[in-house]
């Protein structure tokens, strides 16, 4: 059975059939009984295909909407599949039809009564959906959440009146551009980044509206409309051609005459609601009001035009509108008791706990009974681990699989359908996706990163060298005015690069604190200088084709090809794997089965999933019998690595155990006494690891984390440990030299540059200490049900910080952890803030590697300007570790007042806040002259 038939089995259902009919009418009640798993979809699929009328489906929350999202997304547009006449769908096609039918409605992400918490994305993806409905009043789908949905919009007049229309052949002035763009609250600006934005340049417009990911650039003869295209505002390329631009300011701001409403108020008449929990929803509604009430009180009125009831809509007022609609209720109790009931005969896809024999057992079973057994995963992978784990056990097993992802699976006993999903046979995270709206590339000098730029600043470009910004310029080009960037080059020279050709400079990056050399326009130098580099380049090949062939006579141990309990082991990982995390994984294992030692550098950001990488390593070489030593640098990141390994291990034949100065003097004699036995397979420690008094029986992988961290002495002793032992080094931040040499070829590399699923940027602000500052960010993370880091790298003043917090937010509880502290207290303090006892970590850099706490989304590091760039970023890679949007606060003196070197430290991190920015700090400080600009 394929996805096609699938979805006809439950398009032709009878009680989809009975929904389609009762939407005709409004103001219908339904409930769809014992609908479990991504069946809904299914059903709802069925239901837009056979009513073409405009659904709103409402889940429990963020998470849960995206979930449906994508199983609707999948199941209406499935990649990879030939439609029903067999013609191979294009994929970006699908993307396309994704998009413009099937929208998400996200809540604002702020605070109320405070605007700059607003996310433009977010306030963009609300627009488009106000902006769709009013343009296709029948067939729109919007999925969102309750939280999201509480929050009212601009009633259809106030949306009328903000949207304005450019269309190819009309007449349009730029005066008149000018004033409606300055009603509508656009700003006006040289270059348009995002949304909000208008600039005018001789005769061309571009504007970025709320409603779209990418801005429009409308091309005039005089006050004729030429041309219209969308364009990507990082490299100012065309998307594509359009008969139409529709600008929509942000209305979520806009004052208006008349009350807000509810989006189900704004939606057509004869729309259908669908709406898992509703009197879940309906308290979330009021949560929502609550929340924005005590905001209200609390700035008393001082910057809040509108009351909490004008901006949210309460359970009463989401009941009285959803009464009157037609409403099917699905997924749990019932509100409307006078409901027509469709029961479906659904259970849940039972947990087999990794249990592949039972798995099997159930699969056979069902089919002798009649059923039709689909397994689903996004993955081919999977399928094929799958398939291999019951080759292996010699299970003849039947069952159709399903190139699709999907969420949650289902047994349907009245249909005999029976659907198991990979993540949940395997035990895996299922990541969600979400459309995210605009963002900058890093590929190139982008707009933006133009308007930061000041004079005097270096750049780079590939045909001249290293000069200096010096502004932008309009020039003549053939009687055309232009605008442009001016460089200048040494002796005055000038240079003018078309914003057109962004492509070909870029910023400059050396070694901090030491400017470069100028180059001049016309002389050879830089031609010369990019001609000694790719010599130096063929020099540097010959020596490491001689390294190569040395590394090669050298014969370490060869690692047999995977068991079926390595493949277990990855497929049980629980979440998925994203691309680079894959091709790292290959490449240690091709290097372990090679009979040369492998010396292999692994270089991921933090919370990439670098550990799991190791972890399979180290159990590959576990199961060949070799003894497997995991070096890290703080004693809390050897006891957070023994759990982890401990935690994936756990089913599996492997002894994990670890020695730091958390054990007593007898435990750790123990623990090395069972070491030189061999009865300990994975010994994690710190640098007491590489002592005399440690001896393996038989050690074959040593895996070393963040080496960076560790002084001469303990690397002196790492050189007579890994002569013949295969090497695994994990860093987000490599040091220079070992980023250099991996570059260069002497050290194989592998980079982990796929951000993990579902996860955000990290909102990076430098400001002053100031007291309210504080107060308000703990108090917004705590909210929310979150944690807080406040770091500080002076034991003596802790307590009185600790003191200060607990002072300006009563209600919350504070802990102090720092390096003097016995280890059972250190322990004991981390234990009770990764179990949620303390909201606060008052804290030295002692969480500075690798502590990993999901629930930690707000860090606050003092006296920022007395810490290094890595050390800055570790610390801020505490935060973020999940699908929440997380925040550092940067607390130093006015930038003004301080040295250049710290200065420039600070901004280079408020700058790389994305995702993957690990590397770009770690170039940052690689001084390779010319070579690392080419």
């Amino acid at each position: 059975m394929n996805i096609y038939e699938l979805k006809n089995h439950y398009k032709n259902h009878p009680h989809t059939t009975r929904l389609v009919q009762q939407a005709q009418q409004r103001g219908e009640k339904s409930f769809l009984k014992g609908l479990v798993g991504s069946a809904s979809a299914l059903v709802a699929s069925g239901f837009l295909e056979e009513s073409g009328k405009t659904t709103v489906f409402i889940l429990e929350d963020k998470e849960a909407a995206a979930y449906f999202l994508n199983d609707l997304e999948n199941i209406v547009f499935p990649f990879q599949e030939t439609d029903s006449s067999g013609t191979f769908k294009d994929e970006e096609e699908i993307i396309k039809a994704r998009k413009s039918h099937i929208l998400f409605l996200p809540r604002s992400a702020r605070v109320p009564y405070q605007t700059e918490m607003t996310e433009n994305a977010n306030v963009a993806m609300r627009a488009e959906v106000l902006n769709e409905i009013n343009k296709r009043p029948e067939g729109a789908v919007i999925i969102t959440y309750a939280e999201a949905l509480a929050e009212k919009v601009v009633t259809k007049k106030e949306m009328a009146k903000n949207t304005f229309d450019i269309e190819v052949g009309h007449k349009i002035s730029l005066e008149f551009v000018d004033e409606i763009f300055h009603d509508f609250g656009f700003e006006k600006v040289d270059y348009v980044y995002e949304p909000g934005q208008y600039a005018v340049r001789g005769g061309i417009l571009d504007v970025f509206s709320f409603s779209f990911d990418h801005p429009y650039r409308i091309e005039l003869f005089g006050d004729d409309v030429e041309s219209i295209r969308k364009f990507d505002p990082s490299n100012q390329l065309s998307i594509n051609k359009m008969t139409r631009a529709t600008i929509v300011p942000n209305v979520s701001n806009r004052a208006a005459e008349e009350a807000r409403i509810s989006l189900l108020e704004f939606l057509p008449e004869d729309a259908v609601v669908w709406v898992r929990d509703l009197a879940g929803a309906m308290e979330q509604c009021d949560k929502e009001v609550q929340k924005a009430q005590t905001q209200f009180e609390k700035l008393q009125s001082v910057t809040a035009h509108e009351t909490p009831e004008e901006l949210y809509s309460s359970k009463n007022d989401f009941y009285r509108i959803v009464e009157k609609m037609t409403c099917v209720e699905f997924g749990g109790q019932r509100k409307f008791i006078e409901s027509t009931v469709l029961e479906f005969e659904m259970t849940p896809q039972p947990a087999f706990n990794k249990n592949f024999e039972l798995l099997g057992e159930n699969l056979n079973n069902n089919q002798k009974s009649g059923y039709t057994n689909i397994v689903s995963a996004g993955q081919a992978k999977q399928i094929e681990r799958l398939y291999q784990i019951f080759e292996d056990k010699d299970h003849a097993v039947h069952f159709h699989p399903l190139n699709l992802e999907l969420s949650e699976g289902f047994v349907d006993k009245a249909s005999k359908i029976l659907l198991y999903t990979d993540h949940q046979i395997f035990e895996r995270y299922h990541r969600f996706r979400l459309k995210e709206g605009f963002k900058k590339s890093k590929e190139a000098l982008t707009i933006k990163e133009i308007m930061s730029l000041q004079p005097g600043d270096y750049v780079v470009h590939i045909d001249h060298g290293i000069g200096q910004f010096s502004g932008l310029q309009k020039i003549d080009v053939n009687g055309k005015e232009q605008e442009a960037i001016r460089l200048t080059y040494k002796g005055g020279d000038i240079l003018y690069v078309s914003i057109h050709s962004l492509h070909r400079i870029s910023k400059f990056v050396g070694k901090e604190g030491t400017a470069p050399s100028i180059d001049k326009l016309g002389s050879n130098a830089w031609q010369t200088l990019k001609r000694k580099t790719k010599t130096k380049v063929k020099e540097l090949a010959f020596d490491l084709i001689k390294l190569y062939a040395k590394r090669k006579a050298t014969i370490g141990f060869n690692y047999t090809p995977d068991s079926y309990l390595q493949t277990e082991l990855e497929a049980s990982f629980m979440y998925e794997d994203t691309p680079d995390q894959l091709k790292a994984t290959i490449a240690v294992k091709e290097d372990m089965e090679n009979t040369a030692p492998m010396d292999r550098l692994v270089c991921g950001d933090v919370g990439f999933g670098k550990t799991e990488i190791a972890i399979r390593a180290a159990f590959k070489a576990v199961a060949d019998n070799k003894q497997v030593a995991v070096l890290v640098p703080t004693t809390i990141l050897s006891l957070q690595h023994y759990k982890s390994f401990s935690a994936r291990l756990k089913d599996f034949p492997a002894r994990v155990d670890y020695i730091n100065r958390f054990k007593t003097a007898k435990q750790q004699s123990d623990t090395l006494t069972k070491l030189a036995k061999g009865e300990i397979d994975i010994l994690v420690g710190t640098h007491a690891i590489v002592g005399k008094k440690v001896q393996f029986k038989d050690l074959g992988l040593l895996i070393i984390d963040e080496e960076q961290k560790f002084g001469v002495a303990v690397k002196d002793k790492l050189k007579t440990m890994r002569e013949n032992v295969d090497t695994l080094t994990l860093t987000a931040t490599p040091i220079p030299r070992t980023l250099q040499f991996s570059l260069m070829g002497a050290r194989d590399l592998s980079i982990i540059a796929t951000p993990p699923p579902n996860r955000h940027p990290i909102q990076t602000e430098i400001r002053p200490f100031n007291e309210e500052i504080i107060r308000d960010a703990i108090s917004y993370e705590v909210q929310r049900g979150g944690q807080v880091f406040f770091v500080h790298n002076r034991i003596q003043n802790l307590k009185e910080l600790a003191g200060m917090i607990q002072r300006l937010v009563p209600d919350v509880r504070v802990g102090i952890a720092h390096g003097q502290m016995t280890g059972d207290e250190l322990e004991e303090v981390m234990t009770n803030f990764i179990e949620g006892v303390f909201d606060v970590l008052v804290s030295t850099a002692i969480v500075e590697s690798g502590i990993d706490i999901s629930n930690a989304n707000t860090i606050i590091i003092n006296d920022a300007q007395n810490f290094g760039m890595s050390d800055l970023h570790q610390l801020r890679g505490r935060v973020g570790r999940n699908n929440k949007h997380a925040f550092c606060y940067l607390l130093a003196p006015p930038l003004h007042l301080l040295p250049s070197d710290s200065k420039k430290r600070l901004m280079a991190i408020e700058q790389f806040s994305d995702l993957g920015s690990g590397m770009h700090i770690a170039m940052r400080d690689l001084d390779i002259r010319g070579a690392g600009n080419l």
